[in-house]
């Protein structure tokens, strides 16, 4: 789904074979199979085993080793197990994974920055992501529908409007120099209610949720608030706009 927030920002900063890209929360490893496919030596961090295995299938399949993306790595843990890995300067950090609509997303993210920016060379470029105006994210709603009354209003996990500033605030926070953003428009379709029930389920965003009270519950949750994006033929379609910033270390 947020495939237009990855071209445009690798669009933008000419991601090629010069960039050696750290992604933070690589999650199943898309971002950065589409920075590998325009040249870059990438290396994903995150903690989820089960996303990460999707990682590796996709950039370092063991039955055809010699089509794998060169300089390719996969890291269980944080930044600092990818520095064991490799001591070379990136020269572009990305934190790709929406920061907005939970409680903590700023501290958490803020978190991971301050053991990323220290393995980037100076000048580099650090990337953060986040939701757009509310307003503008059909996705917010649902996701506010649906975990905000099983998880407590003003807890560590719970649901909180997204604000204009957060991404200049985390850079802020990790001593990055602000150098430009931008919005792209990134909708969530789906081919019918169970699809999206289980897509959104699978972001991890609904796992606070499913722990105060249980996944069916939660499903059931998810499935109204998504009623007033299903279309005429079953389809789901929910338009959302995502923010990115770029910082620079300094």
């Amino acid at each position: 789904m947020l495939v237009p927030l990855y071209e445009a920002v690798y669009g933008r900063l000419d991601v090629g074979p010069a960039t050696r890209l750290l992604g933070l929360g690589c999650g199943s490893g898309l971002a950065l199979l589409m920075a590998a496919s325009r040249g870059a030596a990438v290396t994903g961090v995150d903690t989820c085993a089960d996303r990460l295995d999707l990682a590796r299938e996709r950039l370092l399949p063991e039955e055809r080793q010699q089509q794998a993306p060169a300089g390719a790595r996969i890291v269980h843990g944080g930044p600092g197990d990818a520095a064991r890995a490799d001591a070379s300067a990136y020269t572009l950090v990305t934190a790709f994974e929406p920061i907005g609509c939970r409680v903590g997303d700023a501290e958490r993210l803020a978190g991971l920055l301050a053991g990323a920016t220290p393995l980037a060379g100076r000048g580099a470029a650090v990337v953060l992501a986040g939701w757009g105006p509310p307003e503008r994210c059909a996705t917010a709603s649902v996701l506010r529908g649906a975990a905000g009354p099983a998880e407590p209003p003003h807890g560590r996990d719970g649901w909180r409007p997204t604000d204009r500033d957060d991404l200049e605030r985390v850079a802020e926070r990790a001593g990055l120099r602000p150098d430009g953003s931008g919005r792209v428009a990134c909708p969530f379709g789906y081919a019918d209610v169970d699809s999206a029930v289980r897509g959104l389920m699978s972001t991890g965003l609904f796992d606070p949720a499913v722990a105060a009270a249980d996944r069916t519950q939660v499903g059931k949750e998810l499935t109204e608030a998504l009623h007033p994006y299903v279309r005429p033929d079953g389809t789901v379609w929910m338009p959302n706009v995502f923010r990115y910033l770029i910082a620079r270390t300094v």
